[in-house]
């Protein structure tokens, strides 16, 4: 009698000798060199607890805040990360709706409402919530996460090819560019009710899009993004540059292209002002949009570059920390790093920073949004290149200063002080 093939004590009801050893070998080769989403997903999920334990800790030392966040001193966890400023707003959303009509103050004014704030991510957070039974807490916080996931993968990958020539004078660099992304202070947002999560998911994905130049296919995130964050316009500039890029390159483009090209630039501009016409259609108000932000903003208005009254009004730190941050950024356009981003990226990045700087309110608030700014990250990454040993070193330094920030940025910003006003009172 022929003897029976030697099988594993824990292996299952078929398993042979063979198919255990090419487990193994599997096995080891992952190991030995795991896929190259394994290593970012890492990075990502060993930030995420570094910022949890963060924001435990803040948590702990919080005071009684507003009332309708939390009744009480200390909250849980699930509440400080799904009902915190923002938040408070977009979990009304998902569990009760927009208002029917714009409501008013006793001077007739637009008061603070629901309409300021993008419907997507509520309107997932409900879907979630509904299959679940879930609360707002416990979903939106989750659902951030793994967006955020999703979309650092989609950062890595379009850091990738879109940037060859940064990648090449830098190797390594979209990994390194993505724990950057991470370590960023306001990345602390990646796990709690806002829309930072999916915003950067969907605006990752129309650039990768547009760089593997699947036109038609670009137009879905696109139009998404027009419900997540007003942020669509800055990608109309990109289409036209890798337009522009692409007929300096190659002399002409087929009809085709050219077709899908106009597509995706007539959805982009589209996508703009999809939800400011909405809230217009829905309130019966057509400026309702625009009186809604204004409620926000103190009187600063809501014209071109009008977020520079607020700023001013900050003294000396609004000014300074306004003045240094265009002075850096400025500076840091113009070395030779910003060249090897590519076309499509470095349009993004230039693009995007104007726009911010001419329609947003210059608070605190901005450090959250240049999270979209990511080619930030490849940028100052590839202001040293040589050695491994040197790019070790000032990839470490960087991060030890961002985490650093990250630690001051929940302290400071996320952390609700009642009573407290100056520039860095809120995320």
């Amino acid at each position: 009698m022929a003897d029976a093939p030697l099988v594993p004590p824990d292996a299952g009801p078929g398993t042979t000798v063979g198919a255990s050893v090419r487990r193994t070998t599997s096995l080891r080769r992952f190991a030995a060199a795991p896929p190259w989403w394994v290593p970012v997903l890492a990075v990502y999920l060993a930030s995420r607890a570094w910022t949890a334990g963060l924001l435990l800790l803040a948590a702990d030392r919080q005071p009684l805040a507003r009332e309708r966040w939390w009744p009480q001193a200390h909250p849980p966890y699930e509440a400080f990360v799904g009902r915190w400023w923002d938040g408070w707003w977009y979990g009304r959303i998902a569990t009760q709706g927009y208002p029917a009509q714009l409501p008013v103050d006793p001077d007739g004014t637009v008061a603070m409402n629901e309409w300021a704030f993008f419907p997507l991510f509520p309107l997932l957070g409900r879907g979630v919530m509904a299959v679940t039974g879930a609360s707002w807490e416990v979903v939106a916080p989750t659902l951030a996460l793994v967006l955020g996931g999703l979309a650092v993968l989609v950062v890595d990958r379009v850091v990738r090819l879109g940037a060859p020539r940064a990648c090449a004078a830098w190797p390594g660099l979209p990994p390194a560019s993505v724990a950057m992304l991470c370590a960023y202070p306001a990345a602390v947002v990646l796990q709690t009710a806002y829309t930072e999560s999916l915003a950067l998911l969907l605006v990752a994905t129309s650039l990768l899009l547009v760089v593997r130049r699947s036109y038609l296919v670009a137009c879905l995130p696109v139009l998404a993004l027009g419900l997540t964050r007003s942020v669509a316009a800055p990608l109309a500039v990109v289409v036209v540059v890798h337009a522009w890029t692409r007929l300096r390159a190659e002399g002409h483009l087929p009809r085709g292209q050219l077709v899908r090209l106009g597509v995706l630039l007539a959805v982009t501009l589209l996508s703009a002002g999809l939800w400011p016409l909405w809230v217009g259609w829905a309130t019966g108000t057509p400026d309702a949009f625009v009186r809604t932000q204004e409620a926000w903003r103190d009187g600063a208005g809501f014209g071109l570059f009008a977020g520079g009254t607020r700023l001013s009004a900050h003294g000396t730190a609004g000014l300074a920390v306004g003045l240094l941050g265009a002075a850096a950024v400025t500076w840091l356009l113009t070395r030779p790093a910003a060249r090897r981003l590519g076309p499509v990226l470095l349009t993004w990045l230039v693009a995007y920073l104007v726009y911010l700087a001419a329609v947003t309110d210059l608070i605190s608030s901005v450090f959250r949004f240049t999270l979209l700014a990511f080619p930030l990250a490849p940028l100052v990454l590839g202001l040293v290149t040589g050695s491994r040993a040197r790019r070790a070193v000032w990839c470490g330094a960087l991060l030890v200063v961002l985490l650093a920030g990250q630690a001051a940025w929940v302290w400071t910003v996320w952390r609700f002080v009642p009573g407290e006003d100056g520039f860095f009172a809120a995320p």
